[in-house]
């Protein structure tokens, strides 16, 4: 015996109708863009010297590019670091680039070329200030570097900009009180003792450049602590300074070096930055990858491990580029 069904009535088709429509256009946003044929073009991205964080950084992310949008070619700079990263940016020598949060404010503060249209990617990850010496070196504070030969890092670097911020918080002119030096994390770590008494790095941790330094001895090298007062006399000649916090660099980062102490320093964030004419779709995509390829560039950069969906989106002092903005609004719980 048949079984009939009454009929469904116009209403009924009609929702029945629009929940359908609903249902694909939830289904099409879910997708968006990744069904979409990925970018393609060539983009440049600005990193830093070859021996930090910034450049290694940059080589996996462009592996990462490589796999999820294999038609887009990605040209990297090596570049003194932050400062010189911002500008490449603003100016549009680079597309994308690596930066430290008081870089990025001073170039606004400045009113530097381009500063208006700077935006954010993505927070990466956090550089630690590190002020290393030989192990049998009589500095044993910040203070204690004046009338040393001191490396505060290359001229447009992120490292110079802390290292002046803390030198002059710690009442000593970078210009007249030290002997000052332009060696970065390449050259600096060799030149302990041979006419360097300290360095200053800032980067993620640990920072291959004294991770390899550090494997030949467990007295290497030696770090000074920058305390929290010093922080706090930091924080006071205003401006971009308030991007620093205090903070104290785990012991897990040298454990050879460090054995067993954690030691006072400052940090400042990193933030993947661009430009407010990059195109949107690129730029999702983009910040998609970045996302994405957290574990597999952490497994050889430790910080990158840091980097979350849920932080990401912290990209003080810039507003998020609009691409950024709509991936994360496509992932948002």
């Amino acid at each position: 015996m048949s079984r009939t069904f009454p009929p469904i009535g116009r209403q009924r088709a009609l929702q029945g109708g629009t929940a359908a429509l609903v249902v694909l256009g939830i289904l099409l946003w879910w997708l968006r863009p990744w069904a979409e044929e990925p970018p393609s073009g060539t983009v440049t991205i600005s990193t830093g010297t070859r021996a930090g964080v910034y450049h290694e950084y940059g080589e996996l992310l462009s592996n990462a590019i490589d796999k999820d949008m294999p038609d887009l070619r990605v040209r990297l700079l090596t570049t003194a670091g932050s400062q010189e990263n911002v500008s490449d940016v603003a100016t549009g020598k680079a597309d994308f680039a690596i930066a430290a949060a008081d870089a990025i404010a001073t170039y606004k503060l400045d009113n530097s070329p381009g500063a208006d249209r700077l935006r954010g990617v993505a927070r990466l990850y956090d550089d630690y200030v590190q002020l290393v010496v030989s192990p049998d070196s009589d500095i044993h504070s910040v203070a204690d570097l004046r009338g040393k030969r001191v490396a505060i890092g290359l001229p447009n670097s992120g490292v110079r900009l802390i290292a002046n911020g803390v030198l002059k918080a710690a009442g000593i002119d970078p210009e007249k009180d030290i002997t000052p030096a332009s060696d970065g994390i390449d050259t600096g770590p060799r030149r302990l003792g041979r006419g360097l008494d300290a360095f200053f790095w800032s980067g993620g941790l640990p920072t291959d450049g004294l991770s390899r330094v550090a494997k030949t001895s467990a007295s290497a090298f030696r770090f000074v602590p920058i305390d929290a007062r010093l922080v706090a006399k930091l924080h006071e000649q205003g401006g971009a300074t308030r991007y620093y916090r205090a903070t104290k660099m785990p012991e897990s980062a040298y454990p050879t070096i460090q054995r067993g102490e954690p030691v006072p320093t400052l940090a400042v964030s990193n933030v993947l930055i661009t430009r407010s004419d990059l195109d949107p779709r690129l730029t999702e995509w983009l910040t998609r990858t970045v996302i994405d390829s957290r574990d597999g560039i952490g497994r050889s950069v430790h910080s990158a491990q840091l980097v979350d969906v849920r932080t990401a989106i912290y990209t003080d002092p810039l507003q998020l580029h609009a691409g950024a903005q709509r991936y994360y609004q496509s992932v948002k719980p």
